[in-house]
């Protein structure tokens, strides 16, 4: 890696960035020229209805897919040309994510899935427990360290994962529809987590279909059929969806 880049670049810059699967002689475009920048601080809604490419461009941003076409700078890196070990670090490190299907170890208890990431660093095992205890206290189920997945609610695992997301102190967070498989009640929960953090200083790529959440972020950028709208900002292009 080089040197730090300067802070006033963009943490996340994407230019015409394409992304085309084939299937034999079929190919399929999913993102279609899309532009995007994320600086620092920021809480961006990418919104839209399913099938739009919104989870597609989150793959793209955090690192687990690669674009067909296009440029993508992560802190000012050009994605393109760093090396998979680079590209496996930013992507264990400084990219914290959250699923919609939570993703949690079935026969680890919570602490030991917050505390999973956290195994592949140079962290000491006192100070790993101590990280992990501190982020259980602040998502406010240090009381359930000892149980395991299937014993929780579903909005308590959004939690735990939650947890496991910041455990690196990752550079921004990317939550792809995390309240897709909640109820209303622990939908705001999660929602009121990252609200939190965003106030704490907390870089946050967010996306979703459920129009309740969009109003907390800093922008709104509409998705539809692999671009985003002319404006970029909610509803600046087409209503509501």
């Amino acid at each position: 890696m080089t040197s730090n880049p300067p802070m006033n670049l963009p943490l996340i810059l994407m230019e015409d960035i394409t992304k085309s699967f084939r299937q034999g002689s079929v190919e399929s475009r999913v993102l279609n020229g899309i532009d995007l920048t994320i600086n620092r601080g920021e809480f961006v809604v990418v919104f839209g209805p399913s099938g739009c490419g919104k989870s597609t461009l989150l793959a793209i941003m955090g690192l687990l897919d690669s674009p067909t076409a296009g440029v993508y700078c992560f802190d000012g890196q050009p994605i393109q040309n760093l090396k998979l070990s680079d590209r496996a670090r930013i992507r264990n490190q400084e990219i914290g994510f959250v699923f919609q299907g939570f993703n949690l170890i079935g026969d680890m208890s919570v602490f030991e899935n917050v505390e999973q990431p956290l195994s592949y660093s140079n962290m000491k095992s006192s100070e790993r427990r101590e990280r992990v205890t501190e982020l259980l206290k602040m998502v406010g189920i240090a009381d359930r360290a000892r149980n395991r997945p299937g014993q929780l609610s579903g909005g308590h695992q959004q939690l735990v994962a939650m947890a496991r997301a910041l455990a690196c102190k990752p550079t921004i967070l990317l939550a792809d529809e995390p309240t897709g498989n909640l109820d209303s009640a622990s939908g705001q929960m999660v929602m009121n987590l990252l609200k939190q953090l965003h106030a704490g200083g907390t870089t946050i790529c967010l996306v979703t279909h459920d129009s309740r959440f969009i109003h907390l972020a800093d922008r709104k950028m509409k998705m539809l059929d692999g671009k985003v709208m002319a404006g970029d900002e909610y509803g600046s292009a087409v209503g509501v969806v």
